[in-house]
């Protein structure tokens, strides 16, 4: 695993000197990410190609999303990894250690479905090689301060789209139901850790104009690569022109229900000096879908 390299050898964060102590955070108490190690098999022959909602677009953005989380993730550890010795607060530490734990074994079964996915002849090896380049300019190009922020801005949109897109809405019943608990493990585990990063960030000081303008980049970002992926993946299945597909997602997306439309209230609020992920608190939707999705390893 690569380590985050500073901007220069001689660089000095401002205002931070020694061990950081703990910092006022809106974390729930006692609010732990639990690492569960769940072993979902994908060795099937009869699973649909498109298995969700029998749509390629659906199904396909889930798959370029999928061959992102494990550089992504490997990148999101560094980045915590990196203060981890800095941090104080002992319940701040707990949930650091909880946060590496889940967001590696995300990365571990996310290889593994990726695997599946390219047996079956979606070609995400490619987009993962991409996403991993482009993970190592970070390391290479960003101080440490700005990739921490990175993982703050990622970490934000993700706990958006688990909690208001996979777990508030009826995606995860549209699914094929040995695909449906792999998502809904992620989303869960999402949501738990969904402050880690950004309390951490706090903690050691970090800047406001760098998490705002890295929220910024990682807007422009995220979409753009998802949207090139996806459209190289249906381009790939022959899906391109499926209209019906793709006016199909986009009314689910922006129309009825508008899954992604109904986020941006909550994306907005990140550039609050007053924003904290917990504002937004989605324990009831965890729960749920912890009692029907996750069985003994809830």
């Amino acid at each position: 695993m690569n380590a985050i390299v500073p901007i220069g050898p001689n660089r000095k964060r401002k205002g931070i000197t020694g061990a950081i102590s703990a910092v006022a955070s809106k974390t729930p108490k006692g609010m732990i990410p639990q690492v569960r190690r769940p072993e979902f098999e994908f060795n099937t022959d009869d699973m649909p190609r498109y298995w969700w909602d029998n749509n390629p677009v659906k199904t396909l953005l889930l798959a370029a999303m999928s061959a992102g989380f494990p550089p992504g993730e490997r990148f999101f550890i560094d980045s915590v990894r990196y203060f981890e010795k800095e941090i104080t607060d002992p319940e701040l530490k707990k949930a650091i250690k909880g946060f590496i734990g889940q967001e590696a074994h995300h990365s571990r079964e996310h290889e593994m479905l990726n695997g599946f996915l390219q047996d079956k002849g979606v070609n995400l090896a490619r987009l993962e090689k991409e996403i991993l380049g482009f993970m190592n300019w970070m390391r290479k190009n960003l101080s440490p301060e700005r990739q921490l922020a990175h993982t703050v801005a990622v970490e934000h949109f993700t706990a958006l789209m688990a909690e208001e897109f996979l777990l508030k809405y009826d995606a995860l019943e549209e699914m094929d139901p040995r695909m449906a608990p792999v998502w809904a493990w992620h989303a869960v585990e999402e949501s738990e850790h969904k402050a880690v990063a950004f309390d951490v960030y706090k903690a050691i000081g970090g800047s406001e104009f760098t998490r705002v303008t890295e929220m910024m980049l990682v807007s422009v970002l995220f979409p753009f690569f998802t949207t090139m992926h996806l459209t190289q993946l249906m381009r790939e299945e022959g899906q391109l022109s499926n209209v019906k597909a793709w006016a199909s997602t986009l009314n689910y997306m922006w129309g009825k229900p508008g899954v992604f439309r109904k986020l941006l209230p909550s994306y907005f609020k990140f550039y609050s000096p007053n924003f904290h992920p917990w504002n937004h608190d989605a324990r009831d939707l965890v729960e749920k879908a912890k009692k029907k999705w996750l069985g003994d390893w809830a």
